[in-house]
Formats: structure tokens, C-alpha cells, sequence
């Protein structure tokens, strides 16, 4: 089943982690050894979640990669699907070997 409005991995981050345990951004990106502008980036649903990134919450945070990862792809492909009347491909018929 397709979820329609998934949310942006940074916006759950910022919630369920960041203010869930009383840190600034500032705070938080020592935590994670990264720059404030890059947690910033990603907590404002500016910038995708890389793999990288979700490692370093799994590991200063204890949230599961693979789930911040699925995340991430579930708010990707609901991104695209939304584009989808831009994108002009017909589907392919093979044709017929004689």
C-alpha cells in the first residue's frame, strides 16, 4: 500500500529525537560529529537523509537505520509519483521476431 504524504525523515528527526531530548541543532551536530548547516539542511526537509547520516543517528540515538532509510525512499518515491503527469514515457511493446 502506498503511503500518499509521507514525511520527511529530517521532520521526524527533529521531533522524535532532537526536541524529544531538549538539544539545539548546534548540540545535536557536535553529537553527531557533522556541521550544523548539514543537520540543519536535513531537519528543515532540505536535504535527503543519506546513509551516512542515518548511521550516525542509529548509533548516537539508537533509531534502526534501515528504518530511517525506508523513510527516506517512502518520502522519495511519493515525491516522484507526484511529478509522475510531467514525465513522457510510453510504455514499451516489443515487437514481434519473425
Amino acid at each position: 500500500m502506498r503511503m500518499l504524504n509521507p514525511v520527511h525523515p529530517g521532520r521526524f528527526l527533529r521531533t522524535e529525537v532532537i526536541e524529544a531530548h531538549g538539544l539545539s541543532v548546534t548540540k545535536a551536530a557536535r553529537i553527531l560529529h557533522v556541521s550544523r548547516p548539514t543537520l540543519s539542511g536535513l531537519l528543515n526537509g532540505k536535504a535527503n537523509l543519506s546513509g551516512d547520516m542515518a548511521l550516525r543517528f542509529e548509533k548516537a540515538f539508537g533509531i534502526d537505520m534501515e528504518t530511517l532509510m525506508r523513510m527516506q525512499n517512502s518520502y522519495n518515491i511519493a515525491q516522484t509519483r507526484s511529478r509522475a503527469n510531467k514525465i513522457r514515457v510510453e510504455r514499451y511493446e516489443p515487437q514481434p521476431t519473425v
